[in-house]
């Protein structure tokens, strides 16, 4: 189905964490939520409105220590100011020919204000998400039977040439319905571990250490933060080791985010963890290790020692379109889906995957995904993919809808009671023996019956960029 946005809108907000949350190279301590609203004309002429939310996260998109948190939150708002240009200007298409029809003039226009391709995928994604919403909503549709149905005109198209001849309606055609996910709970570098790692406790009444949460949520699957010093990171492991290996079972993902300077950095690694009985099961339990190299030199050489080990995966190398096929080529089986990074290039990769076949997949990553539209919107699209975990930190750094009014996280608690619970401080994700019931997203649009209120949002101020 064919339609032309006629309206778009743009709006930030304020959050704070309950905790420090550290990764890569950075500790965050608060940050921005953005928030986008389209209104579209379908081909009969109905119109229609739809929304997306996604964090202005600083130093993921963007890692060059000469930027200021501050800029990389102008290099995101520059990107939708670009895209939104470009969705205005377009008239009418599918959605997925919205995206892809455009992709390289898009790329290009943000190349030349010096946005990466990772920034730019930012930007498109949140216009083609509110777009599709609002889409599904003038439908009647869910997200899952909206891409049943292929409602979004999904097709071979020359910016993927490597899937001619796919058959995308196939594909889609067996997307399930949104049941329930396992939340694979991050562990960041600062997180303390027990309670005498504690310097400054919140003492909120919610999960804190490793502990904690292990006793808390119950999750069964970890992701596990490493910060490229070696010895730092064995020690730290050991000490997580100690915590999980009470569980009768377990799963682990290893993340690097970029801190490893090649291949032989990240063996090295893995070679002291063998080395080290305290990690015996740890190590057993690696499903797959996630971007341990810096992206300037990720997909410059092969890493077939490494996934000799565990396989690998790219995500912050992720950033054109078809990056994924050079990670092939040198050896990576695996991609992660962010909807940050955007629908349509999840489920081209997700192609991908089943046109290669046997032992390449997709795996899902967090972006701070916070309570309300933003984390339904990134758990229709895991479940969509057919994926069975999903990292999540959200709900451990972020306290529920901190910062929202009351009255949005109590409508949200009743539109959706299967996700969230009440609590002496307010709505939260429910969380039970670490998973997610989602049920409740199979509702026309893209995964919530309600849309934040923006009257309670400032609107987003002018990309200060380029600088």
């Amino acid at each position: 189905m064919k339609f032309q946005f006629l309206e778009t809108e743009r709006f930030e907000w304020r959050f704070t964490l309950r905790m420090p949350f550290r990764f890569g190279a950075i500790t965050v301590r608060d940050g921005i939520q953005a928030v986008v609203r389209v209104r579209i004309r379908d081909a009969t002429g109905k119109e229609g409105f739809g929304m997306a939310a996604e964090t202005l996260a600083a130093k993921w998109f963007d890692k060059d220590a000469a930027l200021t948190d501050a800029d990389n939150q102008h290099q995101l708002r520059r990107a939708l100011e670009i895209a939104e240009a470009q969705s205005r200007a377009a008239g009418f298409n599918t959605a997925f020919g919205h995206y892809a029809d455009g992709y390289h003039e898009y790329v290009a226009a943000c190349a030349a204000e010096g946005l990466n391709p990772l920034v730019a995928s930012f930007g498109r994604a949140l216009w083609d998400r509110a777009a599709f919403d609002a889409l599904l909503r003038l439908a009647g549709l869910s997200f899952d039977a909206g891409l049943r149905a292929n409602l979004g005109g999904m097709a071979s198209h020359p910016v993927i040439a490597d899937l001619a001849g796919f058959d995308f309606a196939v594909m889609l055609a067996h997307v399930p319905r949104p049941s329930r996910l396992h939340a694979r709970h991050t562990v960041g570098l600062v997180d303390p571990i027990t309670t005498a790692d504690q310097t400054e406790a919140v003492n909120d009444g919610l999960p804190e250490t490793l502990e904690q949460v292990l006793t808390t949520y119950r999750p069964l699957y970890w992701k596990l933060k490493v910060s490229g010093e070696i010895r730092n990171d064995v020690a730290r492991l050991c000490r997580i080791a100690s915590v999980l290996d009470r569980l009768h079972g377990y799963h682990a993902t290893l993340d690097g985010n970029e801190q490893y300077e090649d291949t032989g950095g990240v063996l090295e690694l893995w070679r002291a963890m063998e080395a080290e009985p305290r990690l015996t099961r740890l190590r057993a339990s690696i499903l797959f290790i996630e971007q341990p190299i810096k992206r300037s030199q990720a997909l410059r050489e092969s890493i077939a020692h490494l996934a000799a080990a565990r396989p690998v995966i790219i995500d912050e190398s992720d950033d054109a379109l078809d990056a994924f096929l050079i990670a092939k080529s040198l050896g990576y089986t695996g991609v992660s889906s962010k909807a940050c990074k955007g629908i349509w290039r999840s489920l081209i990769n997700l192609a991908r995957c089943r046109q290669w076949g046997r032992g390449y997949f997709m795996s899902a990553e967090d972006l701070t995904t916070l309570a309300g539209l933003c984390v339904q919107q990134d758990l229709s699209l895991v479940s969509a993919l057919g994926l069975v975990h999903v990292e999540r930190n959200g709900h451990h750094f972020i306290d529920g809808f901190a910062g929202r009014p009351m009255t949005e996280a109590r409508a949200y608690r009743a539109a959706h009671p299967d996700l969230y619970e009440d609590t002496p401080k307010g709505p939260r994700l429910r969380m039970r023996e670490g998973l997610l019931e989602i049920g409740s997203l199979a509702t026309p649009g893209m995964g919530s019956m309600i849309w934040p209120d923006i009257a309670a949002m400032q609107p987003m101020a002018k990309a200060a960029w380029p600088i």
